[in-house]
């Protein structure tokens, strides 16, 4: 390649001295197109290698990354690895000491892709948020399981917030909007949406949107005000759209393994607090210190929370069960064939008669199931005893085996009538005192060899009774005394004598 000096020395000779190309390819050893590209063109010659440069530290890696890259493609389209995931395993996992831009380099060249334009923006403290809802693939009890992340950003520190749920339905949106203001530590003033149907009515494109009662109720009392994104422009809240997929790459790869969605939750809280020590690019501070100069920007957090449920009515039928989303709670058997209002949290249901709740259970998310409470039927049971063998709020009641091993042997003692009404006056208890204290107190009766329920209650009164047996003290004196006075007694007398 030549060097500047000599191209210029090509030029002069060629447009000065008059000199031919093959003359001056003659005189400077240079091959005739090199000499051509001189004359045409007086910048630096580019370079274009026709081989890969050889990489020292990077190259013993190379098919780490490659076999990620590879096993990237069996994975969830949104939970691949980044260039900035890969360089963080492999220094964790494989002591990797080579930069980061090694890497990325690398990793574009293997996977390159467009890339869209965004405009920078700016924001002030504490003025504006975004949320949104996005999906992601997690390992839950052993099998894995869609979730649906609800994701917030502050815009102004950048601090994140992600949440999962098992459905984006509008229950999700008010508890995890709720859980995000407690994590930010305040309410920004204005939050941005894309016209999600949780939030707003279905309408025409373009028209401003309407938006649901609930929504409006939900932002009345936490007193933001919501901004709505126009149709098929989700860039106009590109810091959360961001979030989403940055989230899924570096909260939840690889794929997390969890039991409960609570895991899963106190996972993501974890990992969200830990942004805090970021410093991105063009800011003096972190993430945590912007956050903490915005905090006093924030609308202070409501006094009460709002119930972030969904209110319906239900009618109950003859089973003593409501139906909601194909499934069926069972309710006391006192509210049969009642009307009643069902509210609907994302992880239980609620049943209440418009005064007080008459059932309480972990809502369900499969199809056509029965969810029972055994102590709802117990009235009806003790009025037919002989269903009780196949009954199935029994059957699918949880229970400590010791109860199983009780009824066994009142079964042996006593006739099977007899014994499934003692049987159901020791679950009666069960209304007044935890499982596991009367399942303690059925294992020492049945150690004492008493098994009657009255037996039972007894162990359990004495549990909780506080017997003060009197402290013994030594009398170093007499002990003072009221002073007696003198009376005539004579007078009593008379009473002999009538």
């Amino acid at each position: 390649m030549l060097k500047m000096n000599q191209r210029e020395q090509i030029r002069r000779a060629y447009f000065i001295e008059g000199k031919s190309i093959r003359g001056i390819a003659r005189e400077g050893h240079h091959d005739r197109k090199t000499v051509r590209k001189a004359i045409h063109d007086a910048g630096p010659s580019s370079y274009t290698l026709s081989n890969a440069r050889p990489r020292p530290v990077l190259g013993a890696f190379v098919a780490i990354i490659d076999r990620w890259l590879s096993e990237d493609e069996a994975q969830p389209r949104k939970q691949h690895h980044t260039a900035r995931r890969i360089y963080h395993r492999l220094v964790a996992e494989h002591n990797y000491s080579g930069g980061e831009s090694t890497v990325r380099e690398y990793v574009r060249r293997q996977r390159p892709k467009d890339r869209p334009l965004f405009i920078p923006l700016a924001y002030e403290p504490g003025q504006d948020a975004q949320f949104d809802f996005g999906e992601a693939v997690v390992m839950m009890k052993g099998h894995p399981l869609k979730v649906q992340l609800l994701v917030g950003r502050l815009c102004s520190s950048k601090i994140p917030f992600l949440m999962a749920f098992p459905n984006q339905q509008q229950e999700a949106l008010f508890e995890g909007h709720q859980e995000a203001f407690r994590f930010f530590g305040g309410v920004p003033h204005a939050i941005w949406y894309d016209r999600m149907s949780q939030a707003v009515k279905r309408g025409f494109p373009g028209h401003k949107p309407q938006e649901q009662d609930a929504f409006i109720a939900f932002r009345s009392h936490h007193l933001f005000q919501s901004r709505f994104c126009n149709p098929r422009e989700a860039h106009e809240k590109g810091s959360v759209e961001n979030l989403v997929g940055y989230g899924r790459r570096n909260f939840l790869v690889p794929v997390p393994e969890v039991d409960s969605f609570q895991e899963l939750n106190a996972l993501l809280r974890q990992r969200c607090l830990a942004e805090a020590k970021r410093r991105l690019r063009g800011e003096a501070l972190t993430i945590g210190d912007l956050w903490e100069k915005e905090l006093p920007h924030l609308l202070p957090l409501p006094e009460h929370p709002f119930p972030c449920c969904r209110t319906i009515p239900v009618h109950t039928n003859g089973f003593s069960m409501v139906t909601f989303q194909t499934n069926r709670y069972s309710v006391p058997v006192e509210h049969a064939h009642g009307s009643l209002l069902l509210r609907a949290f994302v992880e239980r249901v609620e049943i209440t008669d418009g005064t007080e709740v008459v059932a309480i259970h972990p809502r369900c998310y499969e199809r056509e199931q029965d969810v029972l409470d055994v102590f709802h039927y117990l009235r009806l049971l003790k009025e037919r005893p002989g269903a009780f063998d196949h009954a199935k709020p029994l059957k699918t009641w949880v229970h400590p085996p010791i109860l199983d091993h009780y009824m066994d042997e009142l079964r042996e003692r006593l006739p099977q009538r007899v014994a499934t009404l003692e049987f159901l006056r020791v679950l009666e208890l069960c209304r007044t005192h935890s499982l596991e204290k009367v399942a303690r107190a059925v294992e020492q009766a049945m150690t004492k060899g008493s098994l009657g329920a009255d037996t039972v209650l007894y162990l359990l009164r004495s549990e909780h009774s506080s017997v003060q047996h009197p402290v013994s003290t030594m009398l170093t004196s007499a002990p003072s005394c009221p002073v007696v006075q003198e009376r005539d007694l004579s007078q009593y007398d008379l009473l002999l004598t009538r």
